[in-house]
C-alpha cells in the first residue's frame, strides 16, 4: 500500500487514465479523487513530507515500508488501531498494504470535515450579513442630523472623563425608585374594574352567597366608603407619579441641553469648522417674510399655515407666546394696550438662546437680562414706528426668530388684544382695525388659532370666543387656553364651571382641543423658569386635577407646546404642496401676460429701474460740468442784468440824470450804488447764479428725455429734481466775498480805451431803447388804438381811453412850450390843464392828469437821452483830456459803463463759484436725494409706477416664493 494513496486528497497527485502517479515516487495507484495539480514536493505540508521522507526515504530509494513510519501516521491521524502481524509466508507486504489502504481511506474522510465546516462557516457569514443589510434598510436616515454629531467625536471622547460622566447620569436604583409599583397599580386597576362592572349592572361586584347575603348594612357602608378611599389614593399615586416622570424628564432635558452646548461651543472654538445648513423652520419663516412684503394686505392666496394667537385684551396671550419661547421678549404693560402691531415670531430650536429681527443682524442674548431690556426696548420702539399717525394700531408686521434649546419648531404670529370700547387717546377706529387684523388672519383655512380666554373673569365677557366661532365654526382649526386658572379656582365658587370650560360645554365655540395653563403670579418682573414651578407646583396640589376635573395631558404650557407644534407641521405637511402648485399656475399666467405685453423689454423690478433712473439722472447732473465758462458767464451776464435794470434805471440813473448838474449827478449816482451793493445786489447776483443753475439742470435733463429715455422715470426725476433744489443752499461766505468784488467794481469810473468807451455807448443806448419802447407800449394802451387802427381793425376807444387821449394831446402841447421841464408838474400847471380839458367838456381827475404826464416825460427824457448818447459816441477824446463842455458831459455813458463792468466780473466770479463748488455740491445733493428715495420703499412705490412695474414686481416675487417652497418641500420629505 502506497503513502500516497492514505493521503487521500493531498495535492501531490496527477492523474494518469484510472490511476494517479505520485510525484515523490511516480508510483501509480487508484484512486477516486479528481483532477489534481502539479505541485514540487518542497511546496507542500511539512507534516506530509516529513512523513513520506520517514516512509520512503528519498523519492527514488525502493527500500521497504518501515514499520516506525506507520505507526507515527497512525498516531498523527488519531486512529487507535495497530497494525496486525503478517501471516507467515506472506513476506508481510500484501497485508500491510490493505492495511495501510484502509486507513487511508479513514484519515481521508475524517479529513473532509474541516471543508464542512469552512463551508458552514462561510454560509452562516454570508447570512448573518444579509440579515445585517435588511435591518439596516429598515432603519430612517439619519444623514441629515449628521451635524448634530460632529467629525471630531473622537477626539472629544479621549478629552471627556467617562466616569465623571458616568457618575452624572442617575443611578439605576434611583430610577427604580421613580418607578411605580406595577403589581399594586394591577390590583388597583382591577379593583376599579371590578367597581366600574358593579356600577353599570347594579350589582355587587362579586356575587353573592348566601353567608354574604346575612352581612349587615354598616358592613357595606363601610367598605363603600373604603372603596372612595382607595380611589382617591389612587388617583393621587397616578398624578405623583406622572409628576415625577416629568421631573426626570426635565432633568434628562437639561443635561442633555447642557451637553449639546459645550459640543457646540467646542465645535465653534476651532476644532472642526462646518457650514450649518438652514433649519426646515427658517426656511418656512422666509417663505412667510416673502409673502408679507408682497401682500401686505395678506393675499387670498397666502393660505400657508401659522398659528395665530388671538385673545381680549389682558388675556395673557403675550405671556403664553413668552412660556412657549421660554423668554420674557414682550414690553409689559399692566391693563394697557402693549401689542399695537402683529408680531411673527419664528420658534425654532439651537444651541443658544437667542433672538433676532429679520432685517437685523443683531442677535440678543436671551439668557440676559441687559439684552432682554434691549430686546423689549426694540420691539416696542418698532410697533411705535409702524403706527401711522392719528392712528393706535398698524397691520405692518414685525418679524422676530427665537432660537434656543428644546424650543419646539413653528411660527405664531401675535396679534392685537380684542377690546369692546374705544378709551381716551385711541383711534375712533381702533376697535374696527383690530377686528379686521384679527380676522383678516384667521380666515386663513389653514391657519391654526391660538384662541386665548382669561379664566380670571366671567366667561360671558369674552369677546373673542365669538369672533373665533365665526371663523371656524367646525372648530377643526382651534385650540383653546384658559390662562390664569390659578385666580380662577380661587374666586370661582363652583370649580365645575372650569371644568364646563376645559371640556367646551361652556362656549359656543368648538375646539380641536382645550388647555389650562398658568402664566405667572402676575409680577412683571418673574422669570420663566420661576413660572414653570409655581404653574407645576399648582397643578400638583390642584383639586381641579386631583378630582379629575381636568385631565394630565391639558395642563400646562409645555404639553400646550407640544400639542400646538405637532398640529402646525400636521398642517403644513398636508397644505404646502398645495399652495405651491398654487404659485407655480400664478407663475406662468404672470409669465404669458409679460410675453405677450413686454416682448422686448427685460423684467427689471422696482429696485432695479430705480437703479437704472439713478444712473440716468447721475448722467445728467455731469453733464453740469462740460458747460463752457463762456456759456456760463453769458447766461449770468444776461439774467442778471434782467433782474436789476429795472432798479438802475428806475432807482438810479433817471433821479439822477434829472438834476440837469453834473457834480449832483455823479454824487447822487455814488450815494446809490453804495446803497445798493449793500443791501440788494448780492442777494440778487446769488438768485440769479441759483436759478440758473437750476435751469441748466432741468435743460439737461429735458435733452436726455428726448434721446429714446424710458418715459416710467419722469416723475422720479422731476421729484429728485424738485427736492435737490429744495435742499441746496448757495455757500453763505460767497456773498460777503461777491459783495466787496462788486463794490470795487462800481467804485471804478475810469476808461481807459474807446472799444471800453463804445461799449458802454452801445450797451447805454440798447438800454435806453428798450426802456423806450416799453414807455411808448404803455401810452398807446393808456390812449387806446390810433385812427389808422380803428379804421384797419374796427376797434374803439373806451371812455376812459379817450379821457387820456385828451390828457395826453393838452400835456403833449405843454412839453414842447417847456422842452426843459422838470419831472413834476406844479399845482398850477395841473389846474391850468384840467381847466383847458373841462373847456373841451372833457371832466379828469388831477391823479390821472399826474399819472399820464409821468410816462410822456419818461418819453420825453428817454428820447433826449438817446440824443445825448449819440452825441456822447465822439466825447472819449474830451473825456480822456477831462475837458469841460456841457454837450459832451458823458457822466450817463460812465454809469453805464461802471454798471456794464460790474456785470462781467459779477458773472465770472458767479461762473468761479458754479464750477468749483455749486455744481459739485448740487451732485452731492441729487446723491443724497437718491439715497434716501432708494431706502424709502414707499416713495419709490409713489414715483415708479404704471402696469409694467407691478407686474415685473410680482414675477419676481412669485418666483421667490415658488422657489422657496420648493426648497422647503425637499427638506420636508427628507425629514420624513
Amino acid at each position: 500500500m502506497h503513502l500516497c494513496h492514505l493521503a487521500g486528497n493531498i495535492s501531490t497527485m496527477l492523474r494518469v487514465g484510472s490511476k494517479v502517479s505520485c510525484m515523490a515516487c511516480r508510483n501509480l495507484v487508484p484512486t477516486r479523487t479528481g483532477v489534481r495539480f502539479r505541485i514540487p514536493l518542497q511546496k507542500l505540508h511539512p507534516l506530509y513530507r516529513a512523513i513520506h521522507h520517514r516512509y520512503y526515504g528519498n523519492a527514488n530509494s525502493q527500500r521497504p515500508p518501515h514499520r516506525t513510519a506507520a505507526r507515527y501516521f497512525t498516531s498523527m491521524s488519531r486512529l487507535p488501531m495497530r497494525p496486525p502481524k503478517p501471516p507467515p509466508g506472506s513476506g508481510g507486504r500484501g497485508y500491510q498494504q490493505k492495511r495501510n489502504f484502509w486507513l487511508g481511506r479513514l484519515a481521508a474522510r475524517l479529513l473532509k470535515l474541516r471543508y464542512i465546516l469552512l463551508g458552514s462557516a462561510v454560509g452562516g457569514g454570508y447570512t448573518a450579513k444579509k440579515t445585517y443589510e435588511e435591518w439596516k434598510d429598515m432603519l430612517p436616515d439619519f444623514s441629515e442630523y449628521n451635524w448634530v454629531i460632529p467629525d471630531f467625536v473622537w477626539e472629544l471622547s479621549e478629552q471627556i472623563d467617562l466616569d465623571k460622566l458616568a457618575k452624572a447620569l442617575p443611578e439605576m436604583e434611583e430610577i427604580a425608585k421613580l418607578l411605580p409599583d406595577f403589581d399594586k397599580i394591577g390590583e388597583n386597576f382591577t379593583f376599579i374594574k371590578s367597581l366600574l362592572s358593579s356600577e353599570t349592572s347594579g350589582e355587587p361586584p362579586l356575587k353573592a352567597t348566601d353567608a354574604s347575603t346575612a352581612a349587615s348594612q354598616d358592613d357595606k357602608q363601610y367598605k363603600k366608603s373604603s372603596d372612595k378611599e382607595k380611589i382617591d389614593q389612587l388617583q393621587e399615586d397616578l398624578l405623583r407619579t406622572q409628576l415625577k416622570y416629568q421631573r426626570m424628564l426635565e432633568r434628562l432635558e437639561k443635561e442633555n441641553k447642557e451637553l449639546r452646548k459645550v459640543v457646540l461651543q467646542k465645535d465653534d472654538k476651532g476644532i472642526h469648522q462646518r457650514k450649518v445648513k438652514k433649519s426646515l423652520i427658517d426656511l418656512y419663516s422666509e417663505v412667510l417674510d416673502i409673502l408679507s412684503d408682497y401682500d401686505a394686505n395678506y393675499n387670498t392666496q397666502d393660505h400657508l399655515p401659522r398659528v395665530v394667537v388671538v385673545g381680549d385684551q389682558s388675556a395673557g396671550k403675550t405671556s403664553v407666546l413668552e412660556m412657549i419661547a421660554q423668554a420674557r421678549i414682550f414690553p409689559r404693560g399692566s391693563g394697557e394696550m402693549m401689542t399695537r402691531s402683529p408680531v411673527k415670531v419664528t420658534l425654532s430650536e439651537g444651541p443658544h438662546h437667542v433672538a433676532l429681527f429679520k432685517d437685523s443682524g443683531r442677535e440678543f442674548d436671551l439668557t440676559k437680562e441687559e439684552d432682554l431690556a434691549a430686546l423689549r426696548h426694540e420691539i416696542e420702539l418698532r410697533m411705535r414706528k409702524s403706527v401711522k399717525e392719528g392712528q393706535t394700531v398698524s397691520c405692518e408686521t414685525i418679524s422676530l426668530s427665537v432660537k434656543g434649546p428644546g424650543i419646539q419648531r413653528m411660527v405664531l404670529v401675535d396679534l392685537p388684544g380684542v377690546i369692546s370700547t374705544v378709551t381716551t387717546g385711541m383711534a375712533l377706529d381702533t376697535k374696527e382695525t383690530i377686528f379686521s387684523i384679527s380676522k383678516a388672519y384667521m380666515q386663513n383655512p389653514n391657519a391654526i388659532i391660538l384662541c386665548i380666554q382669561d379664566g380670571s373673569v366671567d366667561a360671558e365677557r369674552s369677546i373673542v370666543t365669538d369672533l373665533v366661532s365665526q371663523m371656524d365654526p367646525h372648530g377643526k382649526r382651534t385650540i383653546f387656553v384658559l390662562t390664569k386658572v390659578d385666580l380662577a379656582e380661587k374666586n370661582l365658587a363652583s370649580p365645575s364651571r372650569i371644568q364646563q370650560i376645559v371640556e367646551g360645554k361652556l362656549f359656543p365655540m368648538k375646539a380641536l382641543g382645550y388647555f389650562a395653563v398658568v402664566t405667572g403670579k402676575g409680577s412683571s418682573g418673574e422669570s420663566i423658569d420661576s413660572i414653570k414651578d409655581y404653574e407645576e407646583d399648582f397643578f400638583q396640589n390642584s383639586r381641579l386635577l386631583r378630582d379629575g376635573m381636568l385631565k394630565a395631558h391639558q395642563v400646562t404650557t409645555k404639553n400646550l407646546s407640544l400639542a400646538v407644534s405637532d398640529c402646525f407641521w400636521k398642517m403644513v405637511r398636508e397644505s404646502v404642496e398645495q399652495q405651491a402648485d398654487v404659485f407655480k399656475a400664478s407663475r406662468f399666467n404672470l409669465e404669458t401676460e409679460w410675453k405677450n405685453n413686454y416682448p422686448r423689454l427685460r423684467e427689471l423690478d422696482r429696485n432695479e429701474l430705480y437703479e437704472k433712473a439713478k444712473n440716468e439722472i447721475l448722467d445728467e447732473v455731469i453733464s453740469l460740468s462740460q458747460v463752457t465758462p463762456q456759456h456760463w458767464e453769458a447766461i449770468l451776464q444776461k439774467k442778471l442784468w434782467e433782474r436789476v435794470s429795472t432798479h438802475v434805471i428806475e432807482n438810479i440813473y433817471l433821479p439822477a440824470a434829472q438834476t440837469m448838474d453834473s457834480g449832483t449827478f455823479n454824487t447822487t449816482v455814488d450815494i446809490k450804488l453804495k446803497q445798493w451793493t449793500d443791501k440788494q445786489l448780492p442777494h440778487k447776483a446769488l438768485e440769479v447764479a441759483w436759478e440758473t443753475l437750476q435751469e441748466e439742470f432741468a435743460r439737461f435733463m429735458a435733452e436726455y428725455k428726448g434721446k429714446d429715455q424710458d418715459d416710467i422715470f419722469d416723475k422720479l426725476k422731476e421729484a429728485v429734481k424738485d427736492e435737490s433744489i429744495k435742499r441746496h443752499k448757495w455757500n453763505e461766505r460767497a456773498m460777503d466775498s461777491l459783495r466787496v468784488i462788486q463794490h470795487n467794481a462800481l467804485e471804478d469810473s475810469s476808461i481807459t480805451d474807446k472799444p471800453q468807451w463804445d461799449a458802454a455807448i452801445q450797451f447805454m443806448e440798447q438800454t435806453l431803447q428798450s426802456r423806450l419802447k416799453d414807455t411808448e407800449a404803455v401810452i398807446k394802451d393808456m390812449v387806446g388804438p390810433d385812427w389808422k387802427e380803428r379804421w384797419m381793425n374796427w376797434k374803439n376807444r373806451t371812455p376812459d381811453q379817450h379821457i387820456r387821449n385828451e390828457t395826453k394831446t393838452e400835456l403833449e402841447r405843454l412839453l414842447k412850450l417847456h422842452d426843459e421841464h422838470t419831472a413834476y408838474l406844479a399845482n398850477d400847471e395841473v389846474t391850468t390843464v384840467r381847466k383847458n380839458l373841462e373847456a373841451r367838456a372833457v371832466e379828469v381827475d388831477p391823479v390821472l392828469i399826474k399819472d399820464t404826464w409821468h410816462q410822456l416825460y419818461r418819453r420825453h427824457f428817454l428820447q433826449k437821452s438817446l440824443s445825448h448818447c449819440n452825441l456822447c459816441k465822439r466825447g472819449f477824446y474830451y473825456y480822456q483830456r477831462h475837458f469841460v463842455d456841457s454837450e459832451l458831459e458823458c457822466n450817463d455813458v460812465v454809469l453805464f459803463w461802471r454798471i456794464q463792468r460790474m456785470l462781467v466780473i459779477t458773472a465770472n466770479t458767479l461762473r468761479q463759484q458754479l464750477t468749483n463748488t455749486e455744481v459739485r455740491r448740487l451732485e452731492k445733493n441729487v446723491k443724497e436725494v437718491l439715497e434716501d428715495f432708494g431706502e424709502d420703499t414707499e416713495k419709490k412705490s409713489q414715483l415708479i409706477t404704471g402696469r409694467r412695474v407691478q407686474l415685473a414686481e410680482d414675477l419676481k416675487k412669485v418666483r421667490e416664493i415658488q422657489e422657496k417652497l420648493e426648497a422647503f418641500i425637499e427638506a420636508l420629505h427628507k425629514e420624513k
